[in-house]
């Protein structure tokens, strides 16, 4: 079966790329190179033995992905990663974020609702979440008003697959992941920002490695046990597992709606500070790191519930904290060679 991967030579996306040609699906990946680059192919190649089809395509203009489909009509599922993804970015330029992640999703569900039958999985976030009342978060929690223009993509990016779906022949699956970290163990492909890191653990090994003077903390202050913001962080193999398991669903029918929704996270909160310290030990260096202001559309605290996850997909987070730092580490060392 033929799968399209948007976003596929992203963090998160050239991971599940190699996990699905470990699973024996033939893939081809759309990206417009905006925050990765083309030596990410050969990462993937040099991990599975297989050059990936690849289209460098901006799916926001729509033509163009009319005519991207028109091409490729033998397509069985589409995996959407292809969104900006920056919380900080997105309330400094909530327009992008719109145009971005809105209208590529549209596009892309106008050509799948054509077909027959059509598999989807969506990327989604624990953004959708706000601030939620209660931890560790369920699928059930309420979704709160988006902190973000980012999150309040997803949210939006939900609604309108939701709404699609009840009058298609398209099924989908929401992933809500929280904090996906780390890199694949042959330290062959990983988190790969261009400019300066938006997300904590790169801008940790940045500055393990030298390339930056400093990590800032955005705040010791919250109502945390050590006053800094706590996450959910998760491997990105395990992530990228849960995302073949998740469309091996979809085409197996073994779905019990037309869109079904699960939290992918370990189900622990880690705090700032504490990965860090897990930084630190697994890497032998005591990391420069000062206090500063907290950013806005942060939120004190998120860490999943994954017992659905767990029952339901058959899916479950294996690495450690440490074990993604250290990942991450390697990584970092590997590309400043």
């Amino acid at each position: 079966m033929k799968i399209l991967v948007t976003g596929g030579l992203g963090f998160i996306g050239s991971h599940t790329v190699v996990e699905l040609q470990n699973q024996g699906f033939e893939v081809i990946i759309i990206d417009n190179l905006s925050n990765t680059s083309l030596n990410v192919l050969d990462g993937i190649a040099n991990i599975s033995g297989i050059n990936t089809a690849f289209e460098k395509l901006d799916l926001r203009e729509k033509e163009k992905v009319q005519d991207f489909f028109k091409r490729h009509n033998d397509i069985s599922g589409v995996i959407h990663f292809a969104a900006s993804k920056a919380v900080g970015e997105s309330v400094e330029n909530p327009l992008l974020y719109y145009e971005n992640n809105i209208n590529a999703l549209v596009y892309l569900l106008q050509e799948l609702k054509q077909k027959s039958e059509a598999s989807f999985i969506f990327s989604s976030s624990c953004t959708v979440y706000g601030q939620a009342e209660k931890m560790p978060i369920t699928e059930d929690a309420s979704i709160q008003t988006a902190m973000s223009p980012y999150g309040n993509t997803k949210q939006i990016g939900e609604e309108i697959i939701t709404d699609t779906t009840k009058v298609t022949n398209i099924n989908a699956i929401l992933l809500r992941y929280f904090n996906p970290i780390g890199a694949h163990p042959s330290a062959e492909i990983g988190e790969l920002p261009i400019g300066i890191p938006q997300n904590l653990v790169p801008f940790i090994t940045q500055t393990g490695f030298g390339l930056r003077k400093e990590l800032s903390v955005y705040g010791d202050d919250y109502p945390t046990p050590d006053g800094t913001c706590i996450r959910d962080y998760i491997h990105v193999v395990d992530l990228a597992k849960a995302h073949v398991i998740a469309l091996k669903r979809l085409l197996g029918k073994k779905n019990l709606t037309e869109v079904e929704t699960f939290n992918l996270g370990t189900g622990t909160g880690s705090s700032v500070l504490e990965v860090i310290r897990a930084f630190e030990k697994v890497s032998g260096k005591k990391l420069p790191y000062k206090i500063v202001d907290r950013r806005e559309g942060d939120i004190t605290s998120a860490y999943a519930n994954t017992d659905k996850a767990n029952n339901v997909l058959g899916w479950k987070a294996q690495f450690t904290l440490e074990q993604a730092m250290e990942s991450a580490w390697k990584w970092e060392q590997k590309i400043r060679s």
